[in-house]
């Protein structure tokens, strides 16, 4: 069992997949011969050939068109966006054409099929390049959303993603893509894609996130054990549909719940998380629900992106805020 990073246990999930289902291909703007813009499909194509990992034309419209006749057609594609902020070209066969045709068709016509893309800040890219806009995403029926935040749950979600008979966004944090390793057997185990993950039980506090933000949520949990505060600590992981009886249950317990992502603050998923508790967990609430995120703004170039990015010490200071509450 080897030790690998996030961006390896997607690589090992495509490949598990492609050496069991002959209907599961890749494609995409460089995935083949060159490995990926990220090098995520690094040595697929030498093993499984051109007619398997398509290098397609710089068209996002045209990979995600292509991919919605292949899956209509019995076969498992993964398409490949370089960088979400490329995404918008391809939205119309997204919102009108995958996430639409189970309901379209009364069922007869599922799409099984998978688009994965880098997503989110963290390495200095410019423009274009360190989006977070998961929020309008998740905002179509008819498409799961996921997440994953370690190469365990990265190889066992995307797993579970290309098995799907309906389409998945797939979001890979770009930031955590090589921050860290984690031993990881390639045992073809999926992981469900509508539970959060509970990564540290608590008593007094709700922090909910997920992504490149849940390394800095538990960096913060960490500093408030320090000071006597036990938090718990959820990893959202799928995006759509969310889990609100697993968060609903913990806040219950704690009375208390921060949300934690870097998209912009306003139509962030955080507030549709802040209402589902408002409404099925009010009674058990002993502050404010507060929301720890980016800012209202474009992604700054790369010198100023650090002041955009939540981090540590904002999530400790609305934690506090959240605790010394009357």
């Amino acid at each position: 069992m080897a030790a690998i990073t996030l961006l390896e246990g997607v690589n090992m999930a495509i490949d598990h997949e492609m050496a069991r289902d002959i209907n599961v291909v890749a494609l995409g703007q460089d995935v083949g011969k060159s490995g990926g813009v990220f090098r995520a499909t690094d040595g697929l194509y030498k093993k499984y050939g051109e007619n398997r990992v398509l290098d397609t034309p710089l068209a996002e419209s045209l990979i995600v068109g292509l991919s919605v006749g292949m899956a209509s057609q019995q076969m498992r594609p993964i398409a490949e966006i370089q960088f979400m902020g490329f995404i918008f070209p391809s939205f119309n066969q997204i919102a009108t054409a995958a996430a639409r045709m189970r309901n379209r068709t009364r069922g007869r016509i599922t799409l099984p099929m998978v688009i994965r893309m880098p997503y989110g800040g963290g390495i200095h890219a410019p423009e274009h390049h360190s989006e977070s806009t998961e929020a309008l995403l998740a905002h179509l029926p008819g498409i799961k959303v996921v997440v994953p935040s370690t190469p365990e749950r990265a190889y066992g979600l995307l797993l579970a993603a290309i098995r799907d008979p309906d389409p998945v966004i797939f979001l890979e944090p770009k930031r955590i893509y090589r921050a860290v390793k984690q031993e990881v057997e390639d045992n073809g185990e999926a992981y469900p894609l509508e539970s959060c993950f509970i990564d540290r039980e608590g008593t007094d506090i709700t922090l909910v996130s997920w992504g490149a933000m849940m390394q800095e949520t538990l960096k913060a949990a960490d500093l408030m054990e320090k000071e006597g505060v036990s938090c718990e600590v959820i990893d959202l992981v799928t995006l759509n549909p969310i889990d609100i009886p697993t968060i609903v249950e913990s806040v219950e317990k704690t009375g208390r719940c921060i949300i934690i992502h870097e998209a912009t603050r306003a139509g962030g998923l955080g507030s549709e998380i802040a209402a589902e508790l408002s409404e099925k967990a009010l009674l058990s609430l002993y502050a404010p629900i507060g929301r720890v995120t980016g800012y209202d703004t474009i992604v700054p170039y790369p010198k100023s992106e650090h002041y955009f990015m939540p981090d540590k010490d904002r999530i400790v200071d609305e934690i506090r805020k959240a605790m010394e509450y009357h």
